[in-house]
């Protein structure tokens, strides 16, 4: 009798914790996100050719006069029914001063409005010296999560793996603690927040610093915009950026990701 009182005992005990629990679990719904964006310039630079004079050149000038490592920053303002993604400028100015690199390489280059509702976004991107406004629907990625976690800003992560435009692999962190299907740049459709984002062969990875959990205006959701410019999608902005020259082919994947 004893044995079994206690073991009921314990029973709803455990039941009224979980419950507890439950009750005070907090889900971040809406806030700002600081992310830091880092790229092997070393690495995405290194000639593909030993014998072309050119890329050898700017290569062994690039490592004598910029570091190894470039260092962005960002934010992604959210709500649960759209999230907007907007490089901090003034680290693009530092990255471009000096010439070597210019702003097709290193730098974060889109600002993307993303309505989480309809699927579609609105980007603002820089190629090559020329702002383009693309809109189109969200990229649908085929992503397989596994049961890698780690703490990214405070909050549990899930790591998911992904291919994109045929050749790209993607690592990713995300949080069900924000229960937003979205991310920095255009990286969207996990459920949850993605707080970590890895290029592994394009030697680029985005994670975030600092969480601010607040309400955002609807004012502060600002759609990228180009008076000057007829919006196209993406496949209409790969035609056009496609014949770049082929040392810098692989740079062309920043610009449409």
């Amino acid at each position: 009798m004893m044995k079994n009182l206690l073991l009921t005992i314990f029973v709803i005990s455990s039941g009224m914790n979980n419950i507890a629990l439950c009750q005070f679990s907090h889900f971040t719904n809406h806030g700002v996100i600081e992310y830091e964006k880092t790229v092997n310039m070393f690495a995405l630079l290194k000639p593909t050719d030993a014998d072309n004079t050119f890329q050898k050149m700017f290569y062994d000038k690039y490592k004598e006069t910029k570091p190894q490592f470039q260092v962005l920053k960002s934010k992604l303002i959210f709500d649960t029914q759209k999230s907007l993604f907007t490089p901090v400028w003034e680290d693009n100015d530092k990255v471009n001063a000096g010439g070597w690199g210019g702003s097709n390489i290193g730098p974060q280059i889109n600002q993307v409005f993303t309505d989480l509702t309809t699927s579609n976004f609105t980007t603002k991107k820089k190629v090559f010296e020329e702002d383009f406004i693309v809109k189109d629907s969200v990229r649908k990625i085929d992503w397989k999560i596994t049961s890698e976690v780690r703490e990214i800003a405070g909050y549990n992560c899930r790591r998911a793996n992904a291919l994109i435009m045929d050749s790209v692999y993607v690592v990713a962190f995300y949080t069900d603690e924000i229960p937003v299907s979205g991310g920095p740049e255009s990286f969207t459709g996990l459920p949850g927040m993605i707080l970590g984002v890895a290029l592994p062969n394009e030697h680029i990875t985005w994670f975030a610093t600092k969480i601010t959990d607040v309400p955002v205006a609807d004012k502060e959701f600002v759609v990228p915009d180009n008076k000057k410019t007829k919006p196209i999608n993406i496949k209409e902005l790969k035609a056009k950026i496609s014949g770049i020259d082929e040392y810098f082919q692989k740079t062309l994947k920043s610009f449409l990701l």
